[in-house]
């Protein structure tokens, strides 16, 4: 028997269309209200994979997520990437000028902030989760608050679009990852992107020479983010993903790598379709 799929929100945020449209849309789902506790959830094996979003277009990367991948030797096994489109939610009797206040994860909040200098008399308040405020005010009848939210909230808890893409960049793509506990066998034709992390000591030249290594192997870097290591000063991990032609020239990439840098590991090989 299949187990339901973890996310960070409830049905209807933007995790639970990822996870309908990289798995079925009618995939179940169990809801976490953080990306702690989704984690939590898999290394307890109520589930066996997670949604977890790693970076967004407009805002950039998401970094404590890296470090929960990192931590618990989670491996990333798919990537997603949705196009959001935020809009204004709320009771179907409601207008703009009837609303005080609006409620939303703080992601939202600050991709949506230029729309709402039309509206200074508009409070904005920090909330867990798009989905969850939209239900919110759908179950107790809140007038007077709006949430930002998907169109699939909207529908799925009765709501009223006020106001459509209110995003202030409209091509806004956050990037996904599909995580495991473990890693199930490489099929090297299958894969043709993976996602590193290595450290360095504070010194010159030693990112270049990883850098070179990824050219001379004809892997395509495509994503770079470092991470201070708190308990040393002036050490760094760095999280990369890297694309390429055939698997051998991962694997060469991978054996000088492992010489080079300290605490090398691969956090994931899978399928790049874009």
């Amino acid at each position: 028997m299949k187990k339901p799929i973890a996310i960070q929100g409830i049905k209807g945020s933007f995790h639970h269309e990822v996870a309908q449209q990289y798995f079925s849309d009618t995939t179940e789902v169990v809801e976490c209200m953080s990306f702690d506790s989704t984690v939590e959830r898999l290394l307890n094996a109520d589930t066996d994979f997670i949604v977890m979003a790693l970076e967004n277009s407009i805002a950039g990367s998401i970094i404590p997520n890296y470090a929960l991948i990192d931590t618990h030797n989670l491996r990333i096994v798919g990537e997603h990437y949705l196009d959001i489109q935020h809009n204004l939610l709320a009771l179907n009797n409601q207008s703009i000028a009837d609303i005080t206040e609006v409620h939303s994860h703080p992601m939202a909040l600050l991709q949506c902030k230029v729309f709402f200098k039309k509206y200074p008399q508009i409070k904005l308040v920090e909330a867990k989760d798009t989905a969850d405020v939209a239900k919110q005010i759908s179950e107790q009848n809140i007038k007077g608050i709006a949430a930002i939210a998907s169109k699939n909230a909207g529908k799925l808890y009765g709501l009223k679009v006020l106001a459509e893409s209110i995003q202030t960049i409209k091509h806004n793509e956050t990037r996904f990852v599909i995580v495991k506990r473990d890693n199930d066998e490489i099929v090297p034709d299958e894969v043709n992107k993976a996602s590193l992390k290595f450290e360095l000591d504070h010194k010159r030249g030693s990112l270049a020479a990883i850098l070179n290594v990824l050219s001379d192997c004809k892997l395509n870097l495509t994503k770079i983010q470092s991470l201070p290591k708190i308990e040393t000063p002036w050490k760094y991990a760095f999280f990369v993903d890297v694309r390429f032609e055939t698997y051998k020239d991962f694997e060469k990439a991978k054996s000088i790598i492992n010489l080079m840098a300290e605490n090398f590991k691969v956090l994931g090989e899978y399928k790049n379709t874009r």
